[in-house]
């Protein structure tokens, strides 16, 4: 391990150069090195430090750039997102993040995920102030859905928003921090979906499914939470294979 400043550089192993360096990032994160806000070395800094080509150095920042770990500014370099919470990264959660797994990987993370969530809903007491957000968050997926030209985008942003809101219930920091980077890497693939449900005119059964999951909340139905998610996510498999 090579000291440069406050901050200690690897020798690079024989794994993928790229992955190097965003471990290297991650773990300054974690130690603390590196902090909301702080300014990343140069490129040029991170090719001589680590021996990585400037190629490598840029597809690693440009992945960490998509997930919001990180930003750049024009003609001032690259910083650590402000309002991101190291202590919340874990190295299992990265791993998760980052690596190339299937978008069904996801599906299957998002289900038990969802499954999990809606039996913590069920021992918290909500009462309307809770639950009006959610009714809100649905009825803008409904208004999204309703239009007479329909926005894929603004659909799934929608759809982003009325899960987020589920998760925000259960009041727990780790689970919505896990939740919001999963609602990200799934957006091409509920994109897709989306695109699909609407060339087959299978908009209604899209809003049914989520009314369904709302009225599993609302009405604290513990029997049927299973049923809901899986119903919801065969939907999900069923036009994004």
């Amino acid at each position: 391990m090579d000291k440069v400043g406050a901050l200690e550089y690897p020798v690079l192993k024989n794994t993928s150069v790229v992955d190097s360096v965003k471990d290297w990032i991650i773990d300054q994160l974690i130690k603390g090195s590196l902090k909301p806000g702080s300014k990343l070395p140069t490129e040029a800094e991170l090719c001589a430090n680590m021996g990585a080509s400037r190629n490598s150095v840029r597809e690693a920042i440009k992945q960490l750039e998509a997930y919001g770990v990180v930003y750049i500014k024009r003609a001032e370099g690259t910083f650590v997102t402000e309002h991101f919470d190291p202590k919340m990264l874990s190295p299992v959660l990265y791993s998760l993040i980052l690596q190339n797994n299937r978008w069904e990987d996801f599906v299957d993370l998002r289900r038990a995920i969802d499954i999990g969530t809606l039996y913590v809903l069920m021992g918290k007491p909500l009462g309307e102030e809770q639950l009006t957000p959610l009714l809100r968050a649905l009825e803008e997926l409904e208004a999204a859905v309703g239009c007479p030209e329909l926005d894929v985008g603004r659909i799934t942003e929608a759809d982003c928003h009325f899960h987020n809101v589920i998760i925000s219930l259960t009041r727990n920091p780790q689970l919505i921090t896990l939740s919001e980077y999963i609602n990200r890497i799934t957006v091409p693939s509920r994109e897709k979906t989306t695109e699909t449900v609407i060339a087959e005119g299978a908009i209604e059964s899209y809003i049914r499914l989520h009314r369904q999951l709302y009225e599993i909340i609302l009405h604290a139905d513990k029997a049927n939470i299973e049923r809901a998610v899986l119903d919801h996510y065969v939907f999900w498999e069923k036009f994004s294979g």
